[in-house]
């Protein structure tokens, strides 16, 4: 055999052994995958926080705007064992939406760092009442408002209210939404995609707008954005798309308010258990609500909350502006 036919054979003899490896290798990992699918066909939830999340919930079906009062079980908002340590001292929050759901929980954790809270929401008084209770409880002022957010001339009111109140202005939370699905996208009406963009788009401009005069360097915007904004929904066009042009209204705001020395972030939440959603689902949805996602559950509003005051507190993101944070329950990974 020539010195060439000689390594052919070397070659191919140690190829051989090789896809005799990779068959043996193959056949433990069957053999694992064999064993751990009997084992346990389906993951539980993830359960990474300090107690234990709802991976389920009963079916209902919430009128709108959806009261957090109605809801079962009730979202967990006070995050027990979140300790304040003064990242909010003596400032003012305005928090629209804040009488439930996220807008709850962020203003019982600013209430917590400190700060005095003004909370703007539509007609929910009975979840207001409850929130302004929770502020009250933190050691903080709380002052409530009820109106539409749509109206520039009810946000120039709100913004003078707080002023009147406080005398001062530091951190804007634009939080306020509507969203509702529709099967098919000959049902989108225009009465319906009007509304969405009037409260999700409009609002979160006509705030801003009566906000930044009164507003001082070091001051934070933090809006809601959404996942859907990032991924889109094919149920929910119109309010993706408002979501996904908050996204980009941050961005841009960050961008002409950085020589005021005012910044602006979004977070972009996933699945939270909050009014929002039982006001748009069927019930028959709501109870798996969530259960799409990496970590198999929805958010509870307590788990979205401190990321508000890690991009609303100066001592925490001084450099951070423009940003979109998601925090959708991970990544599944293929």
């Amino acid at each position: 055999m020539s010195k060439s036919g000689s390594k052919d054979r070397l070659f191919s003899d140690k190829a051989e052994e090789t896809a005799q490896q990779e068959q043996a290798i193959q056949r433990k990992v069957d053999q694992a995958d064999t064993y751990k699918f009997r084992k346990k066909q389906k993951p539980d939830a993830m359960q990474a926080g300090s107690r234990t999340y709802p991976t389920s919930f009963a079916k209902q079906h919430l009128a709108k705007p959806g009261r957090e009062a109605a809801l079962n079980p009730a979202p967990m908002f006070e995050a027990p064992d979140y300790k304040g340590s003064g990242k909010l001292e003596n400032k003012v929050a305005l928090i629209t939406g804040g009488d439930s759901g996220i807008g709850r929980s962020v203003a019982v954790l600013y209430a917590r760092e400190g700060a005095d809270i003004a909370i703007v929401y539509l007609n929910e008084h009975e979840d207001a009442e409850e929130t302004k209770r929770a502020v009250e409880k933190e050691g903080r002022r709380c002052l409530v408002i009820a109106g539409d957010v749509a109206e520039a001339d009810f946000c120039e009111h709100a913004v003078a209210k707080i002023m009147e109140v406080f005398g001062q202005l530091d951190i804007l939370v634009n939080n306020a939404a509507f969203q509702e699905h529709v099967q098919d996208f000959e049902d989108l009406t225009e009465a319906h995609f009007d509304r969405t963009l009037k409260t999700n788009l409009y609002g979160y401009f006509h705030m801003a707008k009566a906000v930044v005069p009164y507003m001082k360097p070091g001051s934070a915007i933090v809006m809601t954005g959404s996942v859907t904004g990032i991924e889109g929904n094919k149920h929910l066009l119109d309010y993706s798309m408002t979501k996904g042009g908050i996204h980009a209204f941050t961005r841009s705001l960050s961008a002409n308010l950085m020589e005021l020395g005012i910044r602006v972030n979004a977070v972009a939440p996933g699945p939270v258990w909050t009014p929002l959603n039982p006001a748009d689902k069927e019930a028959d949805q709501i109870a798996e609500f969530g259960s799409d996602t990496a970590m198999k559950r929805a958010a509870q509003p307590e788990e979205i909350a401190p990321a508000y005051v890690f991009l609303a507190a100066p001592c925490c993101s001084s450099y951070i502006t423009g940003e979109i944070l998601p925090i959708i329950g991970g990544y599944k990974g293929g």
